[in-house]
């Protein structure tokens, strides 16, 4: 076997190692969760590690009916926090996976 061949080989595998490890933290990422609060606590946001919302809760006191704008606000404030949240340990456990995946011209994959 030449040595192009041994390497391609190798290259291969690894490759085949980091497909399973990107699915195995792909399946990781659905049950993490992240949890964003805004207005100190009285608006919170729960994500999975795939961005997708999990629960809100709003606690009584976030309720004015003359300042509606201002839950509005909360409620957008806390889903953003939570979705950058979740996008950032995402690609944490996938950057820890692919880290050692060097491909000429590219940074990264994640």
């Amino acid at each position: 076997m030449s040595f192009n061949q041994n390497n391609m080989q190798k290259m291969m595998k690894q490759m085949q190692k980091m497909q399973q490890d990107v699915a195995r933290v792909q399946e990781e990422l659905k049950t993490a969760q992240v949890e964003a609060v805004a207005g100190g606590g009285v608006v919170k946001a729960v994500f999975n590690g795939h961005g997708e919302i999990q629960s809100l809760t709003i606690l009584p006191e976030a309720v004015d009916p003359e300042d509606v704008e201002m839950l509005q606000d909360l409620i957008l404030a806390a889903v953003r926090q939570g979705q950058a949240d979740a996008q950032k340990l995402a690609e944490e456990r996938l950057g820890a996976v692919t880290q050692n995946l060097r491909v000429p011209g590219m940074p990264g994959l994640f």
